[in-house]
């Protein structure tokens, strides 16, 4: 029997049980799930963000529940002042009770004009969404019908490009700073949008980020959660399954939802210092790396090369942006099925530094910081495989 087909009988073997083994699917699944045959990752990431139950007689269930809750967010979220609320087809002059210079906090063009501000940010964000691949440019099968068909109800119609400056968004207690925000894999060229009657993927995206900012108030959008999102989303919408690919929308925002209520920590300022706060994963970071390789940590000691210029991107983001998307996705594997959550992500990149061993040690601290920054191509099973024996485990 091939390898594939032994770790496919694996797969089989937990997803067909009608109780699903937790325990033992995140260890298949931690040394990664097989591409071929599709629909493996999709269900997969499914349970592992905890959307779909252990119970696989409540699946039906819960997914209608879900997705119908997640249209109820499309109808009541995305606001669109000057068109009434009556069912009838007739223009009603809204202006007599409300209109645009009101500044009552219950105004409706108040709670607009509020909104767009959030979604300048998140459409200049997933217009450049992994500019290596066309998918996210490409249409979706499945456009939201609610949204197309509905004069002016198009996210990216109410965006004003004139607005947003070109300069970063610096974290005003929030977020992703203005230094590692900056993305690097940039796009020359911002996707266009379908023509009406369609939806690009980056489109979905945007819909998908804009209803999370309107649902999180406290924390709101954050510069980076657009990749975050990326790669749940390709995954969903390439399911091979019709019957699951028609839904990747509302699933993905779920399983995000759920991804991001375990990493927020990151994405919030006042939590830097706590637990699982950025700054604590950088020093559990740094620790690792010094116990593992004094000689290299003495090395960026030296050079006062601080991991806030490298490691804040990549903890923060994931890696999404240091690799691949089908890399990133194999990470991520990895990284959802870790049982104490995210603690191989410290493995994964004190793995990425100590495989740079050689060149750090010889570069001074202009040359490093590049390194380290723009992460070489390397076969991402040399990375995953070092970072599994700094965890005492195997791969």
């Amino acid at each position: 029997m091939s390898i594939l087909r032994k770790r496919l009988t694996e797969f089989d073997d937990v997803l067909d049980a009608d109780e699903i083994e937790t325990a033992s699917l995140s260890k298949i699944c931690f040394h990664g799930i097989p591409d071929e045959p599709g629909g493996l990752r999709p269900l997969c990431w499914k349970l592992l963000l905890n959307y779909l139950p252990p119970t696989k007689s409540s699946w039906l269930e819960t997914l209608k529940r879900k997705r119908e809750l997640y249209n109820t967010f499309i109808e009541d979220l995305i606001v669109n002042p000057g068109e009434s609320n009556t069912d009838d087809k007739e223009r009603v002059d809204v202006t007599l009770h409300d209109h645009p210079l009101n500044l009552n906090p219950d105004s409706k063009w108040q709670t607009y004009f509020k909104d767009n501000e959030v979604l300048l940010q998140i459409d200049k964000d997933v217009r450049r969404l992994c500019p290596d691949i066309s998918f996210f440019q490409q249409g979706t099968d499945y456009p939201c019908q609610k949204i197309v068909n509905a004069n002016g109800q198009r996210l990216h119609h109410r965006v004003q490009h004139t607005v947003l400056k070109s300069a970063n968004v610096e974290r005003k207690g929030l977020g992703v700073t203005k230094q590692i925000a900056v993305s690097v894999r940039k796009a020359t060229e911002d996707y266009a949008p379908l023509a009406e009657g369609g939806e690009a993927h980056w489109e979905v995206l945007e819909r998908i980020l804009f209803i999370y900012a309107k649902l999180n108030p406290g924390q709101g959008y954050v510069q980076g959660m657009n990749e975050i999102v990326g790669p749940i989303y390709h995954a969903f919408a390439c399911d091979p399954d019709p019957t699951w690919r028609k839904h990747a929308e509302a699933d993905t925002f779920f399983c995000f939802t759920n991804l991001m209520a375990e990493i927020r920590d990151f994405f919030i300022k006042t939590l830097d210092e706590a637990e699982f706060g950025i700054n604590s994963m950088m020093s559990k970071l740094t620790n690792q790396v010094r116990a593992n390789d004094p000689e290299v940590w003495l090395r960026l000691h030296q050079q006062e090369l601080c991991p806030q210029y490298y490691s804040f991107r990549w903890l923060t983001l994931l890696l999404s942006q240091e690799f691949p998307l089908p890399d990133v996705m194999r990470i991520w594997d990895s990284l959802f099925a870790d049982e104490n959550r995210f603690n191989f992500l410290i493995h994964i990149c004190c793995a990425m530094i100590l495989l740079l061993r050689d060149q750090l040690l010889a570069g001074d601290f202009a040359t490093n910081v590049k390194l380290l920054q723009n992460f070489p191509s390397m076969d991402i099973q040399i990375v995953l495989s070092k970072a599994a024996a700094l965890a005492g485990k195997t791969l």
